[in-house]
Order: structure tokens, then sequence, then C-alpha cells
């Protein structure tokens, strides 16, 4: 396999808005590993998720299609083993895949055309967490204990769960050297996942002692009366529990004290990664892409979480490296997940077997944009969509330029100019200097979803698979949970084997000349 095909080491967080990043002009954060990155990477600007919930924008991403296209209304959807996902098309050309981390994939197919996978996942695989457009407020949404727990910690769950990630990663990466040692130049992409800075807003003290309480900033915007605020944020507050308990000033600041401390942290574990990458030698020849699912929004207009198209959740960090191709620079064209599945398919190329996709994608491929900074053959348009509980009907959302639209089956359209409003704070969708404008992105919208045929797509999956999940209620669910294969038996020593046989095989050598 000629070397002009690269490895693909791709690195996504979870829930990280663009905002928080030095990369993206905050000057509050401390990332030095991801700033270090940053700096010799292609930096897009705007870039965005087409869905701001977790496993509807992961299918997205991994399919190049928009979640409505492969029925991931929401976080209880299942991924249908039928659709090719970016790991399917890499096998196709030679590469060997690895998930390792959280996809969130729901349904009894865990790996979706990954070769392998060394962690488990962290979220329900079934339909626990099923939508639905009637429900003021669910089981498992969110409550007050996000601003009565946030703050330091010595351990929890999830930082359990990010440790092991990195951990197998940094493992495997070893194991490829060793492979690559042997004359093994098969290529390979990794995707590696971790669930920080996804709530809950806590980190350890090292991580929180980076900060000081009074360099902490607060929301730009504050909490927007339910008179003043539109229709959607209003239901999406009380689906958070946000409509009977309001944080206080103190509470917001100690969330967003640690929401920093959680991106340091999960920094200091994407830098060993790195590190390890780098002291393999893998690095020479590994395009290095940095990205997350959605963003948070962290208290802007009394808002949290995600599951909305305001800039704080919608709009991501994208980064991606390849030193011997790629120079650093800053694109601010619209760009989005699903343009990763035919960037990855163009990279893969140099292998000599170019798979063709079998659907048609909905991404288009960032090469260009990478090597030159412009496409002129790319339509500067992305779309994205919000049909989880809360929604009570679709809502759409299409950015051209600086201009986003927000089409609703429910409430008054939204359009925004960012150029001049930033905070999106002046609805434009009546403003007869922007009729031409809205015009033209709602005759986008509707040209590119059916909106009546889509609210009957997503009402009827709901109640499917609501039927099964109160049919399977208690313990009497199929187990789709993915227990991995334990990777250490493959580090030990076992019997017909003497020791210093094995304990001298398979050694990667250090670089003495470093």
């Amino acid at each position: 396999m000629p070397s002009s095909a690269p490895n693909i080491l791709l690195v996504q967080v979870d829930q990280l808005a663009a905002s928080f990043l030095s990369a993206y002009g905050n000057p509050i954060a401390k990332a030095p590993h991801i700033d270090e990155l940053a700096g010799r990477s292609v930096i897009f600007e705007s870039a965005y998720t087409n869905f701001a919930l977790c496993a509807p924008s992961r299918f997205s991403m991994l399919s190049g299609r928009l979640a409505s296209e492969v029925g991931a209304y929401d976080n209880g959807a299942e991924f249908p083993s039928s659709i090719p996902t970016f790991a399917h098309y890499l096998r196709a050309a030679g590469y060997h895949t690895a998930l390792i981390g959280k996809m969130h994939f729901v349904g009894a197919d865990q790996l979706h055309g990954f070769d392998e996978r060394l962690t488990t996942d962290i979220y329900p695989s079934g339909f626990s967490w099923t939508g639905d457009w009637n429900e003021t407020r669910q089981a498992h949404g969110n409550d007050p204990r996000t601003f009565t727990n946030a703050g330091m910690c010595l351990r929890n769950v999830q930082m359990d769960y990010d440790d092991e990630v990195a951990h197998r990663c940094r493992r495997k990466l070893y194991d490829l050297a060793r492979s690559v040692s042997i004359n093994d130049d098969q290529p390979w992409h990794l995707t590696v996942s971790f669930t920080h800075p996804h709530d809950p807003y806590q980190c350890r003290p090292e991580h929180w002692r980076r900060y000081r309480d009074d360099e902490i900033d607060l929301p730009r915007v504050g909490t927007i009366a339910a008179a003043d605020a539109d229709p959607y944020s209003v239901r999406l507050r009380r689906q958070y529990g946000l409509d009977s308990f309001e944080p206080t000033e103190d509470q917001v600041r100690t969330a967003r004290h640690g929401y920093y401390g959680a991106i340091s942290y999960v920094d200091d574990l994407v830098g060993g990664v790195l590190e390890t990458l780098r002291e393999t030698g893998l690095d020479r020849n590994t395009v290095v892409v940095f990205t997350t699912d959605h963003g948070d929004m962290l208290g802007e207009r009394g808002l949290w979480y995600k599951r909305t198209f305001f800039e704080g959740a919608s709009r991501i960090p994208l980064l991606v490296s390849w030193p011997d191709r790629f120079e650093p620079a800053r694109v601010a064209a619209n760009v989005s997940l699903v343009d990763l599945m035919p960037t990855f398919i163009d990279l893969a190329s140099g292998s000599g077997r170019r798979p063709e996709p079998v659907d048609t994608l909905d991404g288009t491929s960032l090469i260009s944009l990478l090597e030159t900074g412009t496409d002129p053959d790319r339509d500067d348009i992305v779309f994205g969509e919000n049909l989880s509980e809360g929604a009570t009907a679709p809502i759409l959302m299409a950015k051209r330029g600086s201009s986003k639209y927000v089409w609703s089956g429910c409430d008054p359209a939204q359009l925004f100019d960012l150029s001049i409003d930033p905070d999106e704070l002046t609805n434009r969708a009546k403003d007869p200097d922007y009729a031409s404008e809205r015009a033209e992105l709602d005759a986008l919208v509707h040209g590119r979803w059916d909106t009546d045929e889509l609210s009957d797509l997503v009402g009827a999956s709901q109640r499917r698979r609501a039927f099964l999940r109160q049919l399977y209620a208690g313990n009497q669910a199929p187990d789709w949970g993915y227990v991995p294969p334990d990777q250490a038996s493959n580090h030990v020593l076992r019997d017909g084997v003497t020791y210093n046989d094995w304990a001298y095989s398979n050694v990667l050598e250090a670089d003495t000349t470093q």
C-alpha cells in the first residue's frame, strides 16, 4: 500500500462549544495541547453540527448524510446496519479501522463497519431514550443537579471512562507502530471519542485550580424572559427543568468553571494521544482531525446543554492537520460534520482503491479548502435538523454566508445576520430589508425537506420505539451493550512460549536521536 494513503486519526470530544477554545478567540481556556494542534492545523471558523444532539450528530457524521436520511431522530433512534459509514468505505480502501470510546450506537450493531472496537459505549444501546414530541419533560432529561453538584470532585464515572479510552488508544498506537516496524504498511484509521467536557460540569482539583474564580466569565447574554424568548427556547427550558429552577450567578459561574476544568482535563488526554503518535513516528503520515459532536449553551440566553441552533450549541471546532500537505490556515467557509465522510474517501484514494459511495452524500469533501482555502465548486451552505423531544415538529436550519435561517413546523421562523448580530438577538425574519434573503433560504429548506412527510416519519418512529420500550420495561429488553475483548490478553505470557522469546519480542525501539 503506497504511503500516499495517510493514516487518519479522528479525535472527537463531546459537547465542546467552539467559543470555549483559544483557537476560536477564548482568552480563558487552558488547553495547551489542543492549542498546539490548532497551531499546525487548518482551522474551520464556521463549522457546524448537523444535529445538536449526541447520537443523531454522530450517525450523521459517520454516514455523511443528514440524520433524517438514516432515521436518527433522537438519542434513542436505531442506527441501521444497512447504512454504510466512513469505516466501511475506509475498509474498502484497504484501511484497518478501530473505534475507541463513545459513539452512542443504538441497536444490535455496535461496530458499524469498524474492524474492531476497543471499549464499550458509555450510553444505552436500546430505546430507553426515545424522544416524544408529546411529553413536556422526559425522565432522562437534565435537572438542577447540573448546578447543585457542579464543581470539584476527586472522581466521577465519566473520568473513569475517558481515562480508559485514552489508555486503550495509546496502547493501540503502540501496537500499530510495532506492526509498521515489521513491514506491515497497511494504512489505518482510528476514531478516539471522549465524553468530556459533557456535563456534569465537574473536574478534578488540579484542573479546577488552573482557573481562578474571578477569571471565569459569565454568559454574554443573560436569561431572556419567557415573554420575550422564542417559543422553542421556552419549551427547551421546560424540558431541562429551568422553568422551575433558575441557577444563581454563583451557580452559573461554578458550572462554567467546571466546564473549563473539564476542557483542561480532556486536553491532557488528547495531549497524551498526540504525544504517543509523535514518539512512535506515526505522526509523519497521519492526518489528525479534531472535532466534537455539538456545543453547549453554558447559560447563554438562560439555555444550557444543546438541542438548539443558536451558536453555542451548533457551532463546533474543526481542526485538520497534515504537516506534509496542509499549511496552517483559517477557513471561513461554512462546513459541517457530514463533510468528513467524503473528505476521508478522498484522503484514502491514495491507496489506489477509491470506494464510490452507494448513496448520495449530503457532505462535500474539504480537500480543496484544506489545500487552498477556497473551493469554487462548493455551495457555502450547511443544513441542520432538530427532531428530538421538545421540538414537537421538525425544526430545520439553513446557513448561507453569515445568514442563519431556522424554519419550524410549529413556531415562527427566525433569521439572524451573524455578521452584525453574533449574539443572535435580532430576528430579521419579518424585516423587509431581509425579505429576499428569507425567501431564498426558505426555498432551500423546502427544497431539501418534505416537511409534512418528515413529521409523519418522526411520529411513526417515536410510536414504534415507545411501544417496544414499554413492552421491554425493566430488565427484559435485549442486551445490545458491547463488551470489548480483553486486549490486555495480547500482552501477557501464556503457555507454550518461553519467557525470553516473549519478553524480547515486539519491542518498539526508542529514537535515541531525540
